[in-house]
């Protein structure tokens, strides 16, 4: 049967050259990087190089690079400790966020009692600056929390304006840029964020492992507590073949980024102009013009088909989703289209389909023929 995997926001595939790097650390730097001997000292020398490389890749220092498991545990430590240690009184993000950061702020609320407002959305699922404005107004010890580009729909958020923004208002910054590391580049020496969070998986690299970027005078606390990892910051033994497999994928991502972004911009409009001509009644759930690899598309089928659309499309071997692979199993309407839908076409079936630079024009063409036997 043959194979499409048009899934890419979900995970990646590994590269080769990642699996290799992995392998060999594996084989030869296996000491603890905390211990003193030579063989700890080696493995000590393997997690600073990564630390450099992946500081350099987005122009931060290496100082500013704090190794996690992912996304998840990244964006849960930093809001955490923006409310417990910067002693932030409100936090300002919007209602299409990843679940790591909406189910975050209902816990934080519960426990801390802190304020929490949703700026509100365009038509398009775009952040309303103008709104954004209106709330920093009144001086309140702020975080504003928005995500880079959204895992569902695609839609881009301007962290330069967005940071400007909240530097007027003395509020911190954090975003959620696990969509967009590794497939757009970032100058954080320029871009006026305060934290941004990473996870390999997103950029071909290993499950289980990210980082955060801290900007530099920053004090926060520890999220876990134990041994003086991370400078204390991140107790536990450093996975230091996951660590050197990401370093290697992002520098892989970004020395082919230009050639990479290019074929995958033409593939999507490749896939939007074949459900032109095949399926005229599509639509696209948010912005057009949204992230390069990202396009969220709702069929102009009926009903009863939402349901079955993805079991079919897997039995001839096609992987795309509706939502967060986060939300696995569930049968719920995306919360991030039922922000910026109707009833009516909520109910419709809808598909996210992401692409990679392996995907072809055979893929969408596989991808077409397979919806049109529906």
């Amino acid at each position: 049967m043959k194979k499409v995997y048009l899934d890419n926001a979900a995970t990646t595939f590994i590269h080769s050259e990642v699996i290799a790097e992995m392998t060999r650390v594996m084989h030869e730097d296996y000491g603890n990087p905390s211990s003193t001997h030579s063989f700890g000292r080696q493995a000590k020398s393997v997690l600073e190089l990564a630390r450099k490389s992946i500081a350099k890749a987005i122009q931060a220092t290496s100082q500013e690079i704090v190794f996690t498991s992912g996304g998840t545990e990244s964006n849960n430590w930093v809001l955490r400790s923006a409310v417990s240690n910067l002693k932030i009184e409100r936090i300002i993000s919007s209602k299409i966020e990843h679940h790591a950061v909406l189910h975050l702020l209902d816990a934080l609320q519960d426990e801390f009692k802190i304020e929490i407002d949703y700026v509100n959305l365009l038509p398009n699922g775009e952040v309303d600056v103008t709104h954004l404005v209106t709330l920093l107004s009144d001086n309140k010890k702020t975080l504003v929390s928005l995500m880079h580009v959204n895992n569902e729909i695609g839609t881009v958020l301007d962290l330069a304006l967005i940071g400007r923004i909240c530097r007027q208002h003395l509020a911190y910054f954090h975003s959620d840029t696990v969509q967009s590391i590794g497939k757009t580049s970032f100058d954080l020496q320029e871009l006026p964020v305060d934290f941004i969070v990473a996870s390999a998986h997103k950029f071909h690299g290993p499950k289980g492992v990210g980082f955060v970027f801290i900007r530099k005078g920053l004090a926060i606390q520890p999220l876990l507590f134990g041994g003086e990892q991370e400078k204390g910051l991140r107790p536990g033994t450093e996975s230091i073949h996951n660590i050197a497999g990401m370093a290697k994928a992002l520098e892989l991502s970004y020395e082919h980024l230009e050639a990479n972004q290019k074929d995958i911009a033409d593939l999507k409009s490749y896939t939007v102009t074949q459900f032109q001509q095949h399926f005229p009644d599509f639509k696209i759930n948010g912005n057009p013009n949204g992230f390069y690899n990202i396009i969220n598309i709702q069929l102009p089928f009926s009903e009863d088909k939402t349901t079955m659309i993805l079991f079919h499309l897997d039995m001839k071997g096609i992987a795309v989703s509706r939502g967060s692979a986060c939300q696995s199993g569930s049968i719920k309407p995306s919360h991030v289209l039922a922000e910026i839908l109707s009833d009516d076409d909520l109910r419709k079936p809808s598909l996210r389909i992401s692409l990679s630079h392996q995907n072809t024009t055979a893929d969408i063409d596989y991808l077409i023929e397979v919806l049109k036997s529906l």
